[in-house]
């Protein structure tokens, strides 16, 4: 189906704020102005979503990251559910809080967004403004997927995979909060998330089985599979991938790192130099599922202590 055309939309601030976001957006944005979004599906698909809110204040500072940084994370960890569905990204919807002091950075807010967007080739259908006291960005996400890929579906004997490589957001935020500097690999981790879309597709081609994004750090998004799959899951500690300088016990806890954990079936043979060839990013093999037990969670060969790594800052 062809693109929906915008509609005409009145006079006044409101819709000239949305004017502007529309020149900035260019193409990426598809039939705005009308009360509803007009969504198609392909056939045999199910329809995917998700809502994710970015509250300046608590999820983040204005000094740490630029207006088009914001946008493009707040997208970012939306666009990371679909990911996580393994679902094709279908459509955006922006809720714009904007305060009187954004209003100069609104374009560049915009450009995060529509960048975020774009990585995924995901159009943008809309939305809505208004006046607040603090910037926020409540992002909608819909995608689809034939089969979509859930938390509930590791079995015993599955293999863990991870892809990137862990701890650098946490590193960052340990930094900033802090008042120190981080290193430009850590906060680029941090300011500049990638939701492994093209990467869960092919996973899930190959048949994983189940899968999650890594919002709230290793150790606590394991235990969210381990308990709705209803298995245990056992981590090898040297596997895991770390970016230079982190230590093991503060990887497993660093959260917003948007990677994806993966169980795959024992019998899929995949090619972790291939895969790194193909995309851009590692993919390691750093643990298994196996029936349940106590813990949900088990480290081998660490001592770990357990943590919710960071969802906000107060």
């Amino acid at each position: 189906m062809s693109p929906l055309p915008h509609l005409a939309m009145a006079d006044g601030a409101e819709f000239d704020a949305i004017r502007r976001m529309l020149t900035t957006w260019s193409a990426q944005a598809e039939g705005i102005g009308d009360d509803a979004a007009i969504l198609d599906i392909p056939h045999g698909e199910r329809l995917v979503v998700s809502t994710d809110a970015s509250v300046e204040g608590v999820h983040f500072k204005r000094e740490w990251f630029s207006a088009e940084e914001i946008g493009a994370r707040a997208a970012s960890a939306a666009l990371s559910d679909l990911a996580a569905m393994a679902a094709t990204p279908r459509g955006l919807l922006l809720a714009l809080g904007l305060p009187s002091g954004w209003r100069s950075e609104l374009e560049a807010v915009a450009r995060g967004v529509g960048a975020a967007a774009a990585a995924v080739q995901c159009p943008i259908l809309g939305g809505n403004m208004t006046a607040s006291e603090v910037l926020t960005l409540t992002i909608t996400v819909l995608g689809s997927a034939a089969h979509p890929l859930r938390r509930s579906g590791a079995l015993p004997g599955d293999l863990l995979y991870v892809t990137g490589l862990l701890g650098g957001p946490g590193a960052a935020l340990r930094d900033l909060l802090r008042g120190a500097t981080p290193s430009a690999e850590h906060r680029a981790r941090f300011a500049q998330p990638s939701p492994r879309v093209r990467e869960a597709l092919w996973l899930a081609e190959l048949g994983a089985h189940a899968a999650i994004d890594i919002s709230d750090g290793l150790l606590s998004d394991a235990a969210h599979l381990a308990r709705a799959s209803a298995v245990s899951i056992q981590i090898d500690a040297e596997s895991l991938p770390r970016m230079s300088g982190v230590e093991i016990d503060n990887a497993v806890i660093s959260g917003e790192e948007y990677e994806l954990l993966v169980a795959m079936p024992p019998d899929v043979v995949l090619d972790e130099r291939a895969f790194e060839a193909r995309f851009g990013v590692r993919l390691s093999r750093m643990g298994r599922v196996v029936p349940r037990e106590h813990a949900d969670v088990t480290m081998i060969g660490a001592d770990v202590p357990r943590s919710t790594g960071h969802d906000h800052l107060r």
